[in-house]
């Protein structure tokens, strides 16, 4: 089987069925994409212009990846597409996950109006635009700060293959193609099945996160540049109608874990609730409004707990306790 690899020339930021390939393929190839973070080297350019300050350690490695905006609408920037020969309508994709590598450095956002869970709710309470930058180097974890300390677990936040639909199509919502799923468990080790809907599936892939918690709470993982290393396959006529995986992880690692609860007949909001709640109790450990709110979405999982006792929904917002160590 032969392998491929496209860099960051192969680029875009729509989902579009009429963009050219970047990239033909047999089944059982393997090929590895170069990725761009998700701002398309926004925030390397506002460490470049002076608007966002770095630590020094970083701010040479930063200022290595400054490069041009995209043209073309705002997305996520993808590589690709890439056409895997023999693919057709009604076949699935299976892609297998063999390798996540990480830039040296990362970052995780918040913002008053952005789209995080609780960016309305928090902008009320005086949240500030903050972006948290991350030294990536270590490869097994980042510290937040001395004493907090989050693991690594690389994925792509993004990938897919075309739609039918005549494009373009943003990149933001995810789709039964794929997409924006911000899977955390779509790491090294993982197989994912994609349905194909149009010839050769004209796959995708980039957004990756060097960590994130279930949920992705104040919009932002761990976001960062790197390399996706997949073997793709056909299954013919396999009768997928929405995407599946198998995966190596369900959960996170940690030995001792802090929740908090929300209950609401509505999910969206017994959610804020307990997100809100578990912020609380990162800020009574010294952490600020922003601080807290952007860890968290490196690492705070929330999951449904219960969503039959009518006439209110449970959810759960996981706090790893051992991220946090002696200084």
């Amino acid at each position: 089987m032969t392998r491929h690899h496209l860099r960051l020339d192969a680029l875009h930021a729509v989902w579009d069925n009429a963009l050219p390939p970047a990239l033909t393929v047999a089944s059982g190839d393997t090929v590895t994409l170069d990725t761009l973070d998700a701002s398309g080297g926004g925030v390397a350019r506002r460490v470049a212009s002076g608007d966002l300050g770095a630590p020094d350690a970083l701010h040479a490695l930063i200022l290595a990846d400054v490069r041009d905006p995209l043209d073309g609408p705002r997305g996520h920037p993808l590589t690709g597409p890439v056409y895997v020969d023999g693919a057709q309508p009604g076949d699935a994709l299976r892609i297998e996950i063999l390798d996540v590598q990480t830039a040296a450095w990362g970052w995780t956002g918040c913002r008053p109006d952005g789209i995080g869970l609780l960016d309305a709710a928090l902008a009320t309470e005086g949240l500030r635009a903050h972006t948290h930058l991350w030294d990536l180097r270590a490869g097994t974890h980042a510290d937040f700060r001395p004493g907090i300390r989050v693991p690594l677990a690389p994925f792509p936040g993004v990938i897919g293959v075309a739609p039918a639909a005549p494009g373009p199509h943003p990149t933001a919502p995810p789709r039964h193609v794929g997409g924006n799923m911000d899977v955390r468990q779509l790491v090294a080790g993982s197989t994912l099945w994609l349905p194909v809907e149009v010839p050769g599936a004209l796959l995708s892939a980039g957004d990756l996160h060097a960590a994130q918690g279930d949920g992705e709470v104040s919009g932002t993982g761990i976001e960062t540049g790197g390399q996706l290393t997949l073997r793709v396959h056909v299954e013919p006529q396999a009768g997928l109608t929405t995407p599946e995986f198998t995966t190596p992880v369900s959960g996170g690692t940690s030995r001792l874990w802090h929740a908090t609860t929300g209950h609401h007949p509505d999910l969206m909001t017994a959610a804020r609730v307990a997100l809100r709640a578990l912020l609380r109790r990162l800020e009574a450990r010294g952490l600020s409004l922003e601080d807290a709110y952007v860890l968290a979405s490196a690492c705070v999982d929330l999951k449904i707990s219960q969503i039959v006792d009518a006439p209110n929904y449970t959810v759960s917002a996981f706090l790893p306790l051992d991220i946090f160590r002696e200084a």
